[in-house]
């Protein structure tokens, strides 16, 4: 009997020291590579929204011009709110980043674009 106990005490199973050390070090080397590539793509996202939020406001201008016109470097972005063809705050969580302060530029073929 006391045989049998040895034998069921030395075949346990499970994992050493070494192996559990070995995991962690390769899940803090995937983090370590993970963390950059993640914040690039974020950083990437925010860029291509803001891109996005400032075409949105050359399409309200394009609208605006049509209608009302644009007077180059005096038609500003709050204009375009004020007039209705923008609204200030989308219904989602997210802040607008362009500028109302900021003008339009139309040149001689009718293009508009937004003024640093």
């Amino acid at each position: 009997m006391v045989n049998k106990l040895r034998k069921m005490l030395k075949n346990e199973k499970g994992f050493t020291l070494v192996e559990l050390l070995a995991v962690i070090v390769i899940l803090g080397i995937i983090v370590a590579i993970a963390i950059p590539a993640i914040g690039n793509i974020i950083d990437t996202a925010e860029d291509d929204a803001t891109a996005a939020e400032e075409q949105l406001v050359v399409d309200a201008a394009r609208l605006y011009d049509i209608q009302e016109g644009i007077d180059s470097d005096v038609t500003t972005v709050q204009d375009v709110i004020d007039e209705g063809y923008l609204q200030e705050r989308a219904s989602g969580e997210a802040d607008i980043s362009v500028d109302t302060d900021r003008t339009f530029n139309k040149d001689e073929n009718g293009v508009i674009t937004l003024n640093d």
